[in-house]
């Protein structure tokens, strides 16, 4: 199959199609030269259509610590394993960036700084934020830059300093089962009943675009769900169908969900 066939089975905006052919140019040419190929960071859907655009390519995702949501995509030759994705010579390196506990920041006012010092999105991986302090994870290549002048975020100071990848504190999320019963498998459903919303306002969430179905984007409400798929919601959080039972005496099915916030 040819590189334009590829990018159009996965390309849905003209943004999609200099974005995938990019990433086909970078990996394929690293795998020809037999040197090491790294994108820029990749958000979830990203990197399930680049999957899908490379299904036997031997792709490497790597965002600077387990479970990571943004990641690079990397082409490691043959005489390099993924350990070399934790030395020093990583292409994806850490900042920590420490503030006064008592002031209250967030995801949004740590991404804002970055973006008004002129900094790209894609070069920006997951950004970790915790009481006093945030590890914000870049490309290497920006590391100076970043040292040198992330200085504040909204009106509070920061004090940045790199540090090992394997220090970084990926942030806390709460795990809970919830066990329910839903008329039908329906996308619109299993919103609802996790988030705790009427069928009426997940449908609107979903046609709203605010709603992914393994990181896909998706806009049918009646789109029939698998056991172990992982539902967005942005903003609210994500949700695991861990599993699906029988009917109950009213014709419903018993599902449990596990819900992360």
């Amino acid at each position: 199959m040819d590189k334009q066939t590829r990018i159009d089975r996965v390309a849905e905006t003209p943004e999609d199609r200099i974005l995938f052919a990019r990433l086909y140019e970078k990996l394929t040419g690293a795998e020809r030269r037999s040197i090491v190929g790294v994108t820029c960071f990749l958000a979830p859907r990203e990197q399930v259509l680049l999957r899908r655009m490379l299904p036997d390519f031997p792709l490497t995702f790597f965002g600077g610590y387990e479970g990571a949501e943004r990641t690079l995509c990397c082409y490691l030759p043959e005489y390099l394993d993924e350990t070399w994705l934790l030395s020093e010579e990583s292409p994806v390196a850490a900042v920590r960036a420490t503030y006064y506990e008592k002031d209250t920041l967030t995801h949004r006012d740590f991404l804002g700084s970055l973006m008004g010092l002129g900094i790209k999105r894609e070069t920006v991986g997951d950004i970790c934020v915790a009481p006093g302090r945030c590890d914000i994870l870049i490309t290497r290549e920006i590391l100076p830059y970043v040292l040198d002048n992330l200085t504040s975020a909204g009106r509070t100071k920061l004090s940045t300093e790199e540090i090992p990848l394997a220090a970084v504190q990926p942030p806390r999320q709460t795990v809970k089962e919830r066990r329910d019963t839903v008329a039908s498998l329906r996308l619109d459903a299993l919103v609802g009943s996790g988030f705790g919303l009427s069928r009426g306002k997940a449908a609107d969430l979903i046609v709203a675009g605010r709603v992914s179905l393994d990181d896909l984007p998706c806009l049918k409400g009646d789109k029939l769900v698998e056991p172990g798929s992982k539902i967005s919601v942005r903003g609210m959080g994500k949700l695991v169908l861990k599993d699906v039972g029988g009917r109950t005496k009213k014709d419903r099915i018993s599902i449990l969900l596990e819900i992360y916030c």
